[in-house]
């Protein structure tokens, strides 16, 4: 029996604790946060402190805590001989993960970031046909990420940079970056961006826009947003022989749903009647069991020693060092130093 410990247990620490409930070699032993959970299992302990909780006799951690001490935490894991899990963005920037990955290499310990998107229905039915080579080669993608910043927007934690190491896109954005680099098998070497503060009276940004371009010279077009309003999340990927759109994507509140997958074949043969409307194959998906797949995939590495598929610790590096190629391309954060 695999013993489980939890260091953050808000929104997101909850979700992996019903998660772990799911794994039948598990069991979550101990917690640490904060603020002190109002209910919980009396079977499972509720620590002080970070380290009360590392001296529980812990074979995996979940940590789930804020963005400053993400790379702290698992570093001090990694040295009791404990196997992590963190939630993304990995660290507040590629600084702090490189000692994380320099400890990785030296414990020898698994490691895997929340990149849950990668487990969506939608988006591994994507990766097939990609994958396959059915559809060509990749010309472009362009990807909007946006919600509403609630009434107290501007007092989350998220917001304040000593704590999150920046805004929405570091936030909700890093998600469609480790698509587009996922989808395009690549990272993206020319970036031109503009980073602002449109609405929100906050030190971070609101909204981000991106155009960057791999060395193939597949362009990718990026709007990460909290002033969208309508919560928004739609990935279009452009083929040699047709297109994929990844058009809504399911979550707790659902608000980003209905989540779907079109694929569409250009059309050449047809110019006086199909041309610019080509026939669409459309898949719906009313599930979201991309919390669930993830942490099965972490423990079936853990058990039998195999490496992370999706959610690497180079994947984590690959998109922090995007969000902060953004930021610098801007000028944003230089200009309020």
């Amino acid at each position: 029996m695999l013993r489980v410990g939890i260091a953050g247990y808000g929104n997101i620490g909850k979700l992996r604790a019903k998660a772990v409930k799911r794994i039948k070699n598990a069991e979550l032993v101990a917690i640490f946060d904060t603020t002190r959970p109002a209910s919980i299992d009396k079977a499972v302990k509720i620590c002080d402190s970070y380290e009360n909780l590392l001296d529980q006799n812990l074979d995996i951690i979940f940590v789930c805590a804020f963005n400053n001490v993400l790379a702290d935490f698992t570093v001090k894991a990694f040295e009791k001989g404990i196997h992590v899990f963190c939630e993304k963005p990995p660290a507040k920037n590629t600084a702090e993960l490189a000692e994380v990955i320099e400890a990785e290499k030296k414990y020898g310990k698994i490691l895997k970031y929340g990149f849950n998107h990668r487990y969506h229905y939608s988006v591994m039915e994507a990766k097939k046909i990609i994958d396959s080579g059915k559809m060509g080669r990749l010309l472009w993608m362009r990807g909007a990420y946006g919600k509403a910043g609630s009434i107290d927007y501007d007092k989350n934690w998220r917001n304040f940079r000593k704590l999150s190491g920046g805004g929405i896109l570091i936030d909700q954005g890093i998600h469609m970056l480790d698509l587009m680099m996922y989808f395009s098998n690549s990272t993206f070497s020319k970036i031109n961006s503009f980073v602002t503060t449109a609405f929100w009276d906050i030190e971070a940004e609101d909204n981000a826009f991106a155009i960057m371009q791999n060395d193939e010279k597949v362009t990718a077009m990026l709007h990460s947003s909290a002033t969208q309003w309508r919560h928004k999340f739609l990935l279009e990927l452009c083929f040699e022989e047709g297109y994929i759109n990844l058009d809504g994507i399911l979550s707790g509140t659902r608000s980003y749903a209905p989540e779907k997958l079109v694929v569409g074949r250009r059309e050449f043969e047809d110019i006086t009647h199909a041309m610019g409307k080509p026939k669409e194959e459309t898949t719906w998906f009313e599930y979201d069991n991309s919390w669930i797949y993830e942490v099965e995939e972490f423990f079936d590495a853990v058990v039998h020693d195999k490496p992370i598929r999706n959610g690497t610790s180079q994947d984590a590096y690959n998109a922090l060092k995007l969000v902060e190629d953004i930021y610098d391309h801007s000028g944003f954060y230089q200009d309020k130093s």
